[in-house]
């Protein structure tokens, strides 16, 4: 196991469309296991093959709710169908985000209050979460990335103007940026 780079704002593999995974063999069980030690190492909640570089439609997440509930598994291939969002502005307390690659940052974002991810785990078996809350804005997170979609992409006017000069003041926005977790405080 490793600890991999994760891919800051800019890079391509960060703003296209990742491929499904068709290969359930050694290099993808070494590549999920790297993902938990890159995430748990960030500290993150969440990360997405693209953030390592690696443009393949698969997500580790590592949550424990209110009720000290643990959540942690990958989903390959997964499905994801949420709730309608709120049409209210984000609650600058309760709605904050932030994301490994945009690092540092954090944004209020509103997200649907609940979803149902449908994916496969990496002995191919089928499985199902309904969550609610926090859980359920990682997986709309986490799914995003899977687009091309990082949640920056999603802010309100006044935040999104915030975060096009924080892109630019740090001189992200270009391929090849990355950091480590663990070696470069980008978090703080």
């Amino acid at each position: 196991m490793a600890v991999r780079p994760i891919v800051i704002s800019g890079d391509p593999v960060l703003h296209s469309p990742a491929e499904p995974v068709v290969d359930f063999d050694d290099t993808l069980r070494e590549l999920v296991q790297d993902m938990f030690e890159t995430m748990d190492a960030a500290p993150g909640v969440g990360l997405a093959g693209p953030q390592v570089g690696v443009p393949l439609r698969l997500f580790t997440f590592g949550y424990v709710d209110d009720d000290d509930v643990a959540w942690r598994g990958v989903a390959i291939n997964p499905e994801l169908w949420i709730t309608p969002v709120p049409a209210d502005e984000a609650d600058e307390d309760e709605d904050v985000e932030g994301c490994l690659s945009f690092p540092g940052e954090r944004f209020p974002l509103r997200r649907a209050e609940s979803a149902i991810l449908k994916a496969v785990d990496l002995d191919q078996k089928p499985f199902e979460i309904r969550a609610d809350g926090w859980l359920a804005r990682i997986f709309q997170h986490e799914f995003d990335h899977l687009d091309g979609t990082l949640y920056v992409d999603r802010l309100e006017h006044h935040y999104a103007k915030i975060a096009v000069k924080v892109r630019r003041k740090n001189g992200w926005g270009v391929d090849g940026l990355s950091w480590m977790p663990g070696v470069d405080d980008l978090e703080g």
